[in-house]
């Protein structure tokens, strides 16, 4: 009897260990660099995006080493998605109840009007669509979150890559800036607290400036503010899957490659999108109890740190200088359109 057969595969858990390792040293990167922003936020003070993106850059050498491209990549993408996704815990229907009809649709409203009026700068300034469609949904929905989210269904070019970047250095630093002045003005206006938190939430990029400018104004101006925003952060899943929808057959093309006779249809809707919605769901119906809603919070937040570090490990600053002025014209634009906006919205 011949006892000779053929080798026999190894196991899925042999298989997957050396793809884990081959990820481990560029994950390790991206840990060191969002540990050392969040050492930075700490102790220094200031959003630990920014340091993760300006730490990262530093780093843009390591890209060039084949051992760590993998784990960089991994962060930079699947993190990245993961990070948005667990965003759903934190939002509920019960929180867009409470905003009322008539702050849903102003909020509604200056979101499609930003995203629109970006794409229209975009063009008069010479840009890509694209880029308009990045600026308009950073400043329109939740700063640098929104900005990576949406790049991931946009084609994956080294240029929307590079803008990318920009977008969420940009954005971080005018949120920070809205944090201190938007609230001082505000009271010199003489506006009332739930006037003032819808405008602050209505406004501010990131969620952490948004909470510290509310509750500069009192606790009432910071639980409504609160609201808001969480309500514009529940707007990224319908401007995700419109952006997904419509530039679905380029990104499909970009990700074949150019030795392909056919390109790879991309998904109709991304995971991420989904796992988004189901949580929203899920935290709808009270299903996790606020330790888990915390938790995973906290996850989600340094999932997008880690990220941001990744993106910039990738990106060179002399790319980001190349992009010119007229990206740092479209965020002071657009920030100043969303503002003005929801302002004259809520004195109307």
């Amino acid at each position: 009897m011949n006892t000779a057969t053929a080798p026999l595969s190894p196991p899925p858990d042999a298989r997957g260990l050396p793809a884990l390792r081959g990820l481990l040293p560029g994950v390790m990167v991206c840990v060191v660099i969002a540990l050392s922003a969040a050492f930075l936020s700490e102790h220094y003070g200031g959003p630990r995006l920014l340091y993760a993106l300006l730490i990262g850059l530093a780093f843009h050498f390591l890209s060039e080493l084949p051992r760590v491209g993998a784990g960089i990549e991994f962060c930079g993408r699947t993190l990245l998605r993961a990070g948005v996704a667990l965003l759903g815990v934190r939002i509920t229907v019960d929180q867009v109840t409470q905003l009322g009809w008539g702050t849903a649709l102003l909020v509604v409203a200056a979101v499609a009007l930003t995203l629109f009026f970006g794409i229209a700068l975009a063009r008069l300034l010479g840009r890509a669509p694209t880029e308009g469609v990045i600026t308009g949904a950073a400043v329109g929905i939740c700063g640098a979150s929104a900005a990576m989210a949406v790049s991931a269904v946009l084609p994956s070019t080294p240029a929307n890559q590079r803008f990318t970047l920009m977008a969420v250095v940009g954005v971080t630093v005018l949120s920070t800036l809205a944090m201190i002045f938007y609230p001082f003005a505000l009271s010199l206006a003489g506006l009332t607290p739930d006037q003032s938190g819808i405008v602050l939430g209505g406004t501010i990029h990131d969620v952490a400036q948004v909470v510290a400018a509310g509750m500069l104004l009192g606790q009432h101006a910071g639980d409504t503010a609160t609201v808001v925003k969480l309500f514009r952060i529940m707007l990224l899943v319908p401007v995700v899957l419109a952006v997904s929808v419509t530039y679905r057959h380029q990104r499909s093309a970009a990700a074949s490659g150019p030795r392909h006779d056919a390109p790879k249809p991309a998904p109709l809707i991304p995971g991420f999108l989904l796992v988004f919605a189901g949580l929203v769901v899920l935290s709808s119906l009270h299903v996790f109890s606020p330790p888990w809603m915390a938790a995973a919070s906290a996850a989600s937040g340094w999932m997008l740190v880690v990220a941001i570090g990744a993106a910039g490990v990738k990106t060179s600053i002399k790319a980001l200088a190349n992009l010119g002025w007229q990206p740092v014209v479209m965020l002071v634009a657009e920030t100043a359109f969303i503002a003005l906006a929801v302002l004259l919205g809520v004195m109307l």
